[in-house]
Parts: C-alpha cells; sequence; structure tokens
C-alpha cells in the first residue's frame, strides 16, 4: 500500500490540499480554503491548506490533525490503516467516507 493512502483509504496525492503543497500553489489554496469554508461551514484561509498526508511526517490540515475522527482513531487504536482494524466494515465513520467514494475502500485492500 502506499504511503500516501490516509487512514480511511482517500488517496492524498488526489488531495487538492497535497497538491497544492507540493507545487506551492497559492491559487489552489486559496480555491480550496473557499471550497472548504462552503462545504464545513467554518472559516478555513489559504494558510491552512498545507498538508504533507495523511500518514505521513509533516504538516497537516488543521482538519487532518486535529479534527478527523478516523484519524484520531487509527491513532489510539495503533493501526497502519483502517484495514488493519477488525471493526472496519462495521464502521459508521470509516463507512461513511466508503459511501461516498468506493475507490478509498478499494485502496484499504491493496
Amino acid at each position: 500500500m502506499k504511503n500516501l493512502i490516509a487512514f480511511c483509504g482517500l488517496d492524498c496525492e488526489k488531495c487538492d490540499a497535497y497538491i497544492a503543497t507540493k507545487n506551492d500553489d497559492h491559487a489552489l489554496r486559496e480555491k480550496t480554503a473557499k471550497l472548504w469554508s462552503e462545504l464545513n461551514h467554518a472559516p478555513i484561509l489559504p494558510e491552512h491548506i498545507n498538508c504533507d498526508g495523511c500518514r505521513a511526517n509533516g504538516r497537516k490540515t488543521v482538519f487532518c490533525e486535529n479534527l478527523c475522527g478516523i484519524r484520531q482513531c487509527a491513532l489510539k487504536r495503533g493501526v497502519t490503516t483502517c484495514a488493519d482494524c477488525k471493526e472496519m466494515d462495521t464502521c459508521p465513520i470509516v463507512g461513511a467516507v466508503h459511501a461516498h467514494n468506493a475507490e478509498a475502500k478499494k485502496n484499504l485492500k491493496l
């Protein structure tokens, strides 16, 4: 499994925060901050859009670092990804991600 697959199975290499960080793309940071602010009804600024990947060492967005229940659960359980958790198939938290992104669940099976 690639290191840039998040605990939930999302591919960090396809995330606009990751792409903006790797390319130092301020325009993409602005676009992503605006979209995420609207989607989450929260004040997200371009300077908040910095991430080196969910499971990678380094920078994380505020959401990924502190608010993502999936990441917090995986760290607490000491699993590499949700695929290592015996409760993954019945977990409502990661299930919500997989319901909207079938590729994420497939990524965990690689």
